[in-house]
């Protein structure tokens, strides 16, 4: 009788765990939470709940600039954005175009190699958004297009990637 019990616990605990890994992975949208987006428009409301009857408590006004996805809710997702910032916008006002923005405050260097030592090619100042283009394994460097300039910035400076995150 014993070990029938406990066949039915372990058995209810695996059922457990496999529904508590499903509810984890399952998100409004069916892709991973958090991952990074960028606003679609210069006028976005954010909002202080998930829906048009929240009211809003702020404005974005800089198209392409990254945000991270950290809750969903129906339409809508709920954002942190370079400052740290949480609100909620509709899923209509994201794009799933990666870009980054400069974070450290001042002028960065923008090499021509993901090296520090590397030819400095551009200097990009803080808050200005660019495209990423790639983040290699194992460098601390991504490739970033700022309009008609390519090159390599460091991870540290920027918000819009994770710090191990690939990106070909």
């Amino acid at each position: 009788m014993r070990s029938l019990f406990i066949a039915v616990v372990g058995f209810l605990l695996s059922m457990g765990a496999a529904a508590a890994q499903e509810a984890a992975d399952d998100t409004e949208s069916g892709l991973a939470v958090p991952r990074m987006v960028s606003l679609r428009s210069n006028l976005i409301n954010a909002r202080s709940g998930p829906g048009a009857r929240y009211p809003i408590e702020w404005v974005y006004m800089q198209k392409g600039a990254p945000v991270e996805i950290i809750a969903e809710f129906e339409l809508w997702r709920k954002i942190k954005d370079w400052q740290g910032s949480e609100s909620w916008v509709h899923k209509s006002m994201l794009s799933g175009r990666r870009t980054v923005k400069v974070i450290t405050p001042g002028e960065n260097n923008l090499y021509e190699k993901a090296d520090y030592k590397s030819q400095v090619i551009a200097k990009v100042e803080d808050e200005v958004v660019g495209e990423v283009l790639k983040c290699p394994a194992d460098i601390d460097f991504c490739r970033v297009r700022f309009d008609s300039v390519e090159g390599w910035l460091p991870k540290s400076a920027m918000f819009g990637v994770y710090a191990k995150e690939v990106l070909d």
